[in-house]
C-alpha cells in the first residue's frame, strides 16, 4: 500500500468509526427520550437519509484510493466536523438522528444554536462537499450533495412541523 493509500485508509476508517459511533449514540439517546415521553415524528424519511449517508461513505471507500489528497480542503473538512461535534455536544442528551420531541421542552439556544438554525445540517452539507472534493471526487461530491440536500429539505420541514405541533412555545 502506498503512502497516499494509507492516508486515505486512515481517513476513511476514522470517518466510518465516527459515523457508526454517532449512529449508536443517537439511537441510545432516541430510546431514552422516547422513554421520557418523547414523541417521534417524520419517520418516513429516516431510512432514505441513512441510505444516503451510508452510500456516501461507501462511495468514498470505493473511489478515494489512489487519489491525491488536497490538504487545504481536508483541513476545512476537519474544521467543519469539529463544528458539527460542537453542535451535537451542545444538544447533549437531546441529540438524536431521529426527530424526537419532548412536549413542552424549550429549544436549545446556546452554542451554535444562538447564531443559526440547524448547525448540524449545515455542517453535514459542507462535509458532503468537502471530503469528496479533498480527494478530487467531484461526481461523489455532486451526486451525494444533491441527494443530501433533498433529504434535508424533507427533514427540516418534518422537524419544524414536529416542533410546531408538540412544542409550540419553542
Amino acid at each position: 500500500m502506498e503512502c497516499g493509500d494509507l492516508i486515505a485508509f486512515a481517513i476513511l476508517l476514522a470517518v466510518t468509526v465516527e459515523r457508526v459511533g454517532t449512529a449508536v449514540a443517537g439511537r441510545r439517546n432516541a430510546r431514552r427520550l422516547l422513554k421520557e415521553g418523547g414523541i417521534e415524528t417524520g419517520f418516513s424519511h429516516y431510512y432514505p437519509m441513512v441510505a444516503i449517508h451510508g452510500g456516501w461513505v461507501i462511495a468514498l471507500w470505493i473511489t478515494a484510493f489512489g487519489q491525491p489528497l488536497n490538504a487545504a480542503l481536508f483541513g476545512a473538512y476537519i474544521l467543519v466536523v469539529a463544528f458539527r461535534f460542537w453542535a451535537v455536544a451542545t444538544l447533549g442528551r437531546r441529540w438524536t438522528s431521529r426527530i424526537v420531541v419532548i412536549p413542552g421542552e424549550k429549544l436549545v439556544a446556546r452554542g451554535p444554536y444562538r447564531i443559526m438554525p440547524h448547525p448540524i445540517y449545515i455542517a453535514l452539507m459542507l462535509e458532503f462537499l468537502l471530503l469528496p472534493a479533498a480527494f478530487g471526487l467531484w461526481w461523489v461530491m455532486t451526486v451525494f450533495s444533491v441527494l443530501n440536500a433533498g433529504i434535508l429539505f424533507i427533514r427540516i420541514r418534518a422537524e419544524q412541523a414536529a416542533l410546531r405541533r408538540f412544542a409550540p412555545e419553542a
